[in-house]
């Protein structure tokens, strides 16, 4: 054992003066190498991060929450038959708050989109989200001040509102929003509430942290006119496990409610959290293969760079082999000679590809969350030493077979 270990030392040492003998072909030869990991890398660190930003907004918005609606989200329906559906409105509301008795809590919710702005600083096309005091209920939202506006606030229509937590920081970089008065449109709003971070970077303007809520009467009184748009019911069931048992009671209600006969369609759809989750998975799988193609194809260019360059130097080495064989070196020793060389050089590639994807992954998470995992970075220095392996065995094996006296011979 302490002569293979001495073996691999010697042969290690060996291995490192030749790269270092030849740096500017050993940097070259790790350059395919480098691109390869640097994506493989980056792209597992962008991919985690998003899914950790995805997930935490998801959680924020209530994984046991549905959202009846006039459209439905990511369907195959034509669009112009879910155009011509009735609105959902106030009426339909009441009704189905009335008659629902599993869900926990039922809001009504209507968008407009807004410029929000205090003093001199202005945040444009803001998501303004409108809906009862029973809206929080239906999230999971966590406060940094004060609280959601109350039932009596909400059934007044007063004027104040609960703004997410980028707009907190656009608008209040010393933190100190709460009851202070924004303008919304024309409007003027008092600051009730703000949250702590909770949204999602994938979930775009519906991102909690970028919206403003404010009471359903205020909205309609101010930015949209109640007989031309259509809302959304949130519905959120007692628990995960009776999410099914609530759809389909929402649906039998919501039927009743729209006054349909049984042999007719539903003419509102039932949308739940899969649908996204579905959506997000479809995009992140082709990017993961897209990123796992480019790496593949780099690592293989970067083999066969390597495989070439250690034919070279299994060449230019000739005598060398024929003089450690002639004073007895065995053929595994002059073997993992070389392939400790070819394994150096990859490690050593993939090793600056992983600082390399670190500083990238750094500067990136100012744009969009990314998340380093201890995994990647194992995954990484794992196929680079497979990769030097399998690329410098055929040279290696074909150094080892060279016989002696024709090696001394070699000019």
């Amino acid at each position: 054992m302490r002569y293979i270990l001495f073996e691999l030392k010697e042969g290690l040492l060996i291995a490192l003066g030749a790269l270092r003998s030849n740096k500017v072909r050993t940097s070259l030869t790790m350059l395919g190498i480098f691109i390869g990991i640097t994506v493989v890398v980056l792209m597992s660190t962008a991919i985690k991060g998003i899914d950790n930003s995805f997930q935490q907004g998801i959680s924020a918005l209530g994984s046991d929450v549905l959202y009846i609606d006039k459209w439905a989200w990511f369907s195959n329906e034509d669009w112009w038959r879910l155009r011509n559906r009735d609105n959902i409105d106030m009426e339909d509301y009441e009704k189905f708050k009335e008659l629902a008795r599993l869900p926990v809590a039922v809001a009504p919710v209507i968008n407009s989109q807004q410029t929000v702005k205090y003093q001199d600083r202005r945040v444009e096309g803001v998501f303004l989200t409108g809906s009862s005091s029973d809206y929080v209920k239906t999230t999971n939202f966590t406060f940094d001040q004060g609280r959601f506006y109350s039932e009596i606030e909400s059934n007044a229509s007063r004027q104040v509102g609960v703004i997410g937590s980028e707009i907190a920081k656009e608008l209040f970089p010393r933190g100190d929003a709460l009851d202070k008065t924004i303008k919304i449109g024309g409007a003027n709003f008092k600051i009730v509430g703000v949250l702590s971070e909770q949204g999602s970077f994938i979930l775009g303007p519906w991102n909690p942290d970028n919206q403003v809520f404010i009471p359903i009467g205020s909205i309609f009184k101010n930015f949209v006119a109640q007989h031309r748009g259509t809302i959304t019911l949130n519905v959120r069931a007692p628990n995960p496990g009776l999410v099914e048992e609530t759809k389909a009671e929402a649906e039998g209600v919501m039927r009743k409610v729209r006054g349909l006969k049984y042999d007719e369609e539903n003419d509102f759809s039932i949308n739940q959290q899969e649908g996204l989750m579905e959506n997000y998975n479809s995009v992140v799988g082709v990017i993961q293969i897209a990123g796992l193609f480019i790496t593949g194809l780099s690592l293989f260019v970067g083999a066969i760079g390597i495989m070439n360059i250690m034919f070279v130097s299994v060449r230019e080495r000739t005598r060398e082999i024929g003089i450690r064989k002639a004073i007895g070196a065995r053929k595994r020793t002059i073997l993992s000679q070389f392939l400790l060389e070819s394994s150096a050089i990859c490690i050593l590639g993939g090793i600056a590809g992983l600082i390399a994807a670190i500083l990238g992954s750094m500067a990136l998470n100012q744009y969009f969350p990314t998340s380093i995992q201890v995994d990647a970075v194992i995954i990484a220095i794992g196929v680079s030493a497979i990769t030097g392996i399998l690329s410098g065995l055929a040279p290696a094996y074909t150094a080892s077979k060279l016989d002696p006296v024709e090696s001394l011979r070699y000019e």
